[in-house]
């Protein structure tokens, strides 16, 4: 086999009018501003001109943002803290967009220094040298940000920097700005600078980050190198992490302007939303699948019998939803030799059936309390059922649905399953009375495909099922029966 190489990045091209020298610079009126001023100053024109602020955040328009866009307008590093999945590190990637599309650097500059600002001596040598032919170059907003993930083995030159010592064995004094290799955190000079899960970093380590806070320079191998980086300086903790596997040291924490708390979508639309925009769906999942998929996961992190200081990620019920569609794709795969009555290949529909992979497959995602081992597949099944049997009265209440289980009162069956074809399904039932009305509240319209009509079918039966109006039987092959009294 060949090799397989990775996709070379995209480096944004600067336009080709921006200036090109500092004279041109100054001549185009352009002001040095500092990244804490840059970002208050375009938040600030998003909200007087009413554009999205934070696109693609879920959930935090009445919490978390205002408490976010507080923090930037009073110029302050923050610490986001909340449980897994909560939308930590995408908020904290989302803080780059309120950077300037473009800003000036001087070329070459591993600092990404401001031509009109240098810092380090050499830097300031060549501007004072170059005056106004000084070259400038220019840096895209999407390269001034930079992430580290926290995790024990890091160390200060990593994040800091370390002396070279093959610099040093050129002739340069160990005082010499030259002699140092910049770490991460320099290196995002002018950005942002984003650290994730900051108590797994070890303490002697996050003294490390003390300078970089409050005196905006940096320390390497016992002597100070005054260079008052200039950048905004974001962390993401989880509670449990902080009280327990590690911790912030005070004195960090005391230096972080604000502390903001994240939490999980507090209602079920947001949750819907969330799934909706994140998901990656390989075939159609009608909306009440998805609203039980939402609410399976809002019930798993309620649940007595699931660790409540771990939380269940925003990422389960994503996955939940990736993993039915990858279901009914299966299945179309598998009828492809079968066709419908109009001669076409089954498409491929999730139905509620399809979700019971799903207690299996993504078990591991939930930590259970120490007394449930061995019993996760079971509590697991017993939540999704309750998210099914919630769905079917919220959307089916007081619906006539007799002529389902009319269906099987002489002691037949009905057949479905995961191998069970839609047209097969709806030969089954023939015509019901009341479908039209069940096709209606759950948004599926008058004239449905044969796979959301079946999809429909099945969500009544195991709703009929689940308020003990209707029989169920799972066979050894799989497949599901109903039929007689529940």
């Amino acid at each position: 086999m060949g090799r397989v190489t990775a996709p070379t990045p995209v480096i944004p091209v600067p336009p080709a009018d921006l200036p090109g020298t500092l004279g041109a610079l100054r001549a185009a009126g352009h002001q040095y501003r500092t990244v804490k001023q840059e970002l208050r100053d375009n938040l600030l024109a998003r909200m007087r001109s009413g554009e999205a602020r934070f696109p693609g955040i879920v959930g935090y328009d009445d919490s978390v943002l205002p408490e976010v866009e507080r923090a930037l307008l009073a110029g302050h590093d923050m610490v986001l803290l909340g449980e897994r999945g909560q939308g930590k590190t995408r908020l904290i990637r989302a803080l780059g967009a309120l950077l300037d599309e473009w800003t000036p650097v001087i070329p070459g500059s591993v600092l990404n220094e401001h031509p009109m600002h240098p810092l380090t001596p050499a830097s300031r040598a060549q501007v004072a040298e170059a005056g106004d032919d000084q070259p400038v170059g220019w840096l895209h907003r999407s390269m001034r940000y930079g992430e580290k993930l926290a995790t024990p083995d890091t160390s200060v030159g990593d994040l800091i920097g370390d002396v070279d010592p093959i610099r040093i064995a050129q002739g340069r004094t160990l005082g010499d700005p030259e002699t140092i290799h910049f770490g991460l955190v320099p290196r995002t000079n002018r950005g942002i600078f984003a650290v994730n899960e900051l108590p797994d970093l070890a303490e002697r380590i996050q003294v490390a980050l003390l300078n970089v806070l409050e005196e905006r320079d940096i320390q390497v191998r016992g002597y100070q190198l005054r260079l008052p980086l200039d950048l905004l300086l974001v962390a993401s903790a989880n509670p449990e992490d902080y009280t327990n596997r590690g911790r912030i040291i005070t004195p960090l924490k005391d230096r972080f302007g604000a502390e903001i708390r994240t939490h999980y979508p507090v209602d079920l639309d947001l949750e819907l939303d969330l799934i909706r925009q994140e998901a990656d769906l390989v075939a159609a999942v009608p909306e009440h699948v998805l609203e039980v998929l939402a609410r399976f996961a809002r019930a798993v992190r309620e649940s007595p019998s699931v660790d409540p200081r771990s939380g269940v990620s925003a990422r389960f019920a994503i996955a939940a939803a990736e993993t039915v569609a990858g279901a009914a794709l299966r299945r179309a795969g598998l009828l492809a030799a079968t066709t419908t009555p109009e001669g076409r290949p089954e498409a491929a529909v999730a139905r509620v059936g399809d979700a019971v992979s799903v207690t299996s497959t993504l078990r591991g995602k939930v930590e259970f309390e120490s007394g449930e081992e061995g019993r996760e597949i079971e509590i697991l099944a017993h939540l999704l059922r309750t998210a099914t049997a919630e769905t079917f009265r919220a959307h089916l209440a007081g619906l006539d649905l007799s002529g389902f289980t009319a269906l099987v009162e002489d002691g037949a069956a009905i057949e479905t399953g995961e191998l069970v074809s839609a047209s097969e399904l709806l030969r089954q039932v023939g015509t019901v009375p009341g479908l039209a009305k069940v096709l209606d509240r759950l948004g599926l319209g008058d004239a449905p495909t044969p796979e959301e009509a079946a999809a429909a079918v099945e969500f009544v039966l195991e709703g009929l099922h689940l308020t003990r109006r209707l029989g169920k039987d799972v066979t050894d092959s799989g497949r599901t029966l109903y039929g007689g009294r529940g």
